[in-house]
This record gives C-alpha cells, structure tokens and sequence, in this order.
C-alpha cells in the first residue's frame, strides 16, 4: 500500500482501537454525476469508475460506513434511490433529460445537480454526512460546493486527468477542453484529500496541478477475487462462450474509444497474418464492448477497419458483457491486449489475471503497476502495432507461455483486494477529517 496510508498506519498504533474507530466517518456522500454505479460497464461512459465505485462502497459498508452514491437520473423510470447492498443507497438525482446528453454537455448540468444533492441534504439533520467524496472532475465541482455547504471534508479522485489525457491523445482523438483543465485545477486546490490509483498518478497531480503532496494518497484499486478467479479453466470457459478449444485468442475488452486504441490490437493482428499466413486458421479476435466517448463520433470504424485489413474472418465483435461472463472471456483468453494511450490504472488488467490470463499492455499510466513486465505479461513501450505483433508471435508459438504467465497473473492479482482499498480509502478519511478539523479551528482561532 502507499507511503502516505503507511504513514497513517506508523502514527496510530498508540491511540486506542475505539478512538480509531470514532475519527472515521459514519455515512459518506460519494458523487458520480456522469455514470450510474447501476449501468453496465463497457457501455457509454460505463467502465472501471463504475466498478471501482461498486466495489469499494460495498467493502466501505462492511466495515460501517455507510455510503449514499448521488448520480444522475438517465431514465423516468428510475426510482429516486435504490438499495444497492445494505448499507449501500444509490439516489438518483434530475439534471437535464435523461438520454442523448453526451458526458461533454454536463458541465451545463451542473447547477441542478448541486440543487438535486442539496434537496436531499435538505431533509437531514445538520451533519448527517460526515465526508464527500467525488469522482471524476464533474463530481468534483459538486461535491467542492456540497462539502463547503455542509462544513465537512472532501476527498477527490480523479480517476483521469486532462492533461495527463492531452499529452497522450490518440491520432485524430479529440483533446479535452480548457474548462476541464481549469475545473481540475479548482478541485486539487479545494480538496482535503486526493486520491491516486498510483505513485505516477500522485506525481502527476503535483506536477501537472500543483496539488499538495502531503494531501495526496496512493491508494491501488482492488479486485473482486470471489469472481475474477481461474475457476474451472480455459477449457470449461471456451466451451460456455462457444470459442474453439485450440484457438490463439487474444482478447480485448473495454470501451471502444480512441483512448482504449482497439485499432492497435486489430493493426497488431494483421500485420502478425501477413508475416505468418498460417496462423489465419486457428486465431480468433475478441472485441469485447461497446462505443464510447469520441468512439460514438464513428460508431462503424472499428469494424471498417478489420474489413480494410482483411480480418473480417478472425476479428468477432461481441456487445457488453455482464461481470460474470466478462471473467468467463478472461478465462478463456490466451491473452488480453491492452494497447491504452493511457489508463490512470487498469483495473480490467487486475481482472484478467487475477482470472489466470496473462496481458499484454502499452506502458502508460498505471499499466506498470497492475502488469510484472515479464512476468505477468509484457508492457510495449508505444503503439507501433509491429511492436505488439511481435509478442503475439510469442504467444501464437507458445501456448505454455500463456498458461506458465497465467499462473504468475492470478498470483500477482491476489494482493489488489478490495478489503485492503477499503480500509486504506478508510485511513485516508480519517486524515481528510482530522485535517478539515484542524483547518476550521484555526479559522475560528
């Protein structure tokens, strides 16, 4: 776990178990104004954050911290909250219509989010939250407001960063707006905590944003082992899924974007068939998702794309997937690509090994920390598709490579539980308390 969470464990041995256990919150208003903890990952803006917020307000529950999700409302039908997991109440908050508002436009939203999240605040008693926290920089504008308002504590992630993002684009993609950029800036600025998936990301926040180090805490993602585990096999999971038994597949699953750089793994492929005929009868290419983000402006590329290189025959496209089916294509995967220009982690790289399946994944952002280079799967530095082309030959000649760096994977991906995010993320509210705390009788003298 980080430096900063070590250092809260170092300070806290001394004091009592009870009083530990006071400074943390009780009910913590956690923001997702662009996605639904409900929706379905791999589709829309649906993906790691979805999972990431699922996940660690359930483990928050299980150690008593209540956790209430506010999102927007993407249907009439949606009831004003849902119990998620006890201890867990997703509200569903009215800004804007409900379809065809594209994660660009919320900005314009904002204003009646704030509204929607205070009218809920409203029917409370006076501390009723102890702490908020955002994620993604649009929650982070309500949330800077909600936590001023209420006089408590935020705490942010960030999840991705603009510039971070501009510095990496893909060719063609879209650079995010200044707006982002300065919003980003505001929130680092009025955040009593920030979160990091990694080091990297912790430096970046410093560098790019001039954030506090001594606010920023790195804090690795988990993964659900109950579910992403090597259970009964490749075979077993070829024969549900329908695939052949002695196939080379190397999978790719996620959000089809620019970002995410599918194309890769389809230029990758061709250029392998062109250097070795004979691997056309016996290779098969899942893409595993749906349109998302700048891929919606070209909703049919990909698949023009495998038709222009000539892979109609070896490429299969397959729509979103529900979590127990996706460890299923893990399972049954020689190996999952991963071509991201950047990822602030990689959690569907976590899941897939701790699934059995090695990776192969672009050396960016987080990648290093979920991928052992060599060991649980190779990092390409770059996206020159020879360059992953190369490593899939390995792969194609090898199958033993896949099972020998499987077995590593589902080691390596034990130690990313939730349990440990959870009471890490814990730790870091504590701090982000005991600091607010500190700040407000130094206001008041």
């Amino acid at each position: 776990m980080s430096q900063y969470v070590s250092r809260l464990g170092r300070r806290s041995p001394a004091a009592p178990p009870r009083l530990r256990l006071h400074r943390r919150p009780r009910r913590v208003a956690m923001l997702s104004v662009h996605t639904s903890p409900l929706h379905q990952p791999g589709t829309g803006d649906a993906g790691g954050m979805n999972v990431y917020i699922v996940e660690l307000a359930q483990r928050l529950a299980a150690i008593n911290i209540e956790v209430e999700i506010f999102t927007r409302a993407t249907s009439a039908a949606l009831p004003p909250s849902v119990d998620l997991a006890p201890g867990v109440l997703v509200r569903h908050v009215d800004a804007g219509p409900y379809e065809g508002l594209a994660k660009e436009d919320l900005p314009a939203q904002l204003c009646a989010f704030t509204h929607g999240v205070m009218q809920a605040w409203a029917g409370h008693r006076p501390g009723y939250y102890d702490l908020v926290h955002s994620h993604y920089w649009l929650s982070g504008h309500v949330g800077w407001l909600a936590a001023q308002r209420w006089g408590a504590p935020l705490v942010h992630a960030m999840h991705t960063m603009a510039k971070v993002k501009n510095a990496s684009l893909a060719e063609g993609d879209t650079p995010e707006p200044a707006a982002r950029v300065i919003g980003e800036t505001q929130i680092v600025s009025a955040a009593d905590r920030l979160i990091a998936n990694t080091a990297d990301e912790s430096e970046e926040l410093v560098r790019h944003y001039a954030a506090d180090p001594g606010k920023v805490a790195v804090v690795h993602p988990g993964v659900n082992l109950e579910r992403f585990r090597p259970a009964d096999g490749r075979a077993a999971a070829r024969a549900r899924l329908g695939l052949p038994q002695d196939a080379f597949i190397p999978l790719f699953a996620g959000r089809i974007q620019p970002l995410k750089a599918p194309d890769v793994l389809l230029r990758a492929v061709a250029v392998l068939l062109d250097q070795r005929p004979e691997l056309r009868s016996r290779i098969v290419v899942p893409v595993v998702g749906g349109l998302s983000g700048r891929g919606l402006a070209k909703p049919e590329g990909l698949q023009k794309l495998a038709a222009r290189l000539g892979l109609c025959d070896v490429v299969r496209f397959h729509p979103p997937v529900g979590q127990d089916q996706l460890a299923d294509w893990f399972r049954a995967a020689s190996v999952l690509v991963m071509p991201s220009h950047n990822e602030s982690f990689g959690l569907v790289a976590i899941e897939a090994q701790a699934a059995g399946t090695p990776v192969l994944a672009a050396a960016v952002g987080g990648l290093p920390v979920a991928v052992q280079d060599g060991r649980t799967g190779f990092l390409v530095q770059g996206h020159d598709p020879a360059a992953y082309a190369r490593v899939l030959g390995e792969f194609a000649d090898d199958p033993g490579l896949s099972l020998r760096l499987g077995e590593a994977a589902a080691r390596h991906a034990r130690s990313f539980g939730w349990d440990t995010a959870a009471r890490a993320t814990a730790d870091v509210y504590t701090a982000a308390i005991q600091a607010h705390r500190r700040r407000v009788r130094a206001y008041h003298g």
